[in-house]
């Protein structure tokens, strides 16, 4: 079953990128946009540029139950994605630079907010489990899991940068 379980964290001072540093080749270029987005689901298109070459994708969540929720992603052809960024989604988009982290034995990832959203920056870790337990890394601040403004379908139509 195709089950998203994740947590959502603001992130502290620059500490985190120590630790991105023994991963360099793992930072990638995001722009995603919104097809839709009503608040029980959303389609979403991400374009990836990365060391491991470009990649695109069309992604469908559900609604959340607790950190839980249905997600379906599928491959696309890279010049779909372009299309429907910048003829079908509404603006802005969603920029940010997507850094991985292993902590504890665990893949953190830490999206660093650019445009719109820049000054932003949000870790997130995907769990096998509801209830499994984790050590948080240093720069971790808080948990925004249960604040919807910190995800992306609201910072998509509300960006950072218009947060009184």
């Amino acid at each position: 079953m195709p089950l998203e379980i994740e947590r959502k964290f603001l992130v502290h001072g620059d500490a985190w990128r120590r630790d991105a540093e023994g991963h360099p080749v793992s930072a990638a270029q995001i722009r995603q946009g919104y097809l839709f987005a009503d608040g029980l689901r959303n389609a979403r298109v991400r374009l990836s540029r990365g060391h491991d070459g470009d990649r695109a994708f069309l992604t469908v969540k559900g609604m959340r139950t607790g950190i839980e929720r249905f997600e379906f992603e599928y491959a696309i052809p890279l010049a779909d994605a372009e299309l429907m960024l910048d003829r079908l989604c509404n603006p802005p988009l969603i920029e940010k630079t997507r850094h991985v982290i292993l902590h504890d034995g665990l893949t953190w990832v830490v999206d660093e907010f650019a445009g719109a959203n820049a000054g932003l920056i949000l870790a997130e870790l995907e769990l096998k489990s509801a209830d499994q337990t984790f050590a948080r890394p240093a720069w971790v601040l808080r948990e925004v899991t249960d604040d919807g403004r910190y995800y992306n379908t609201y910072l998509a139509a509300h960006p950072y940068s218009s947060w009184a």
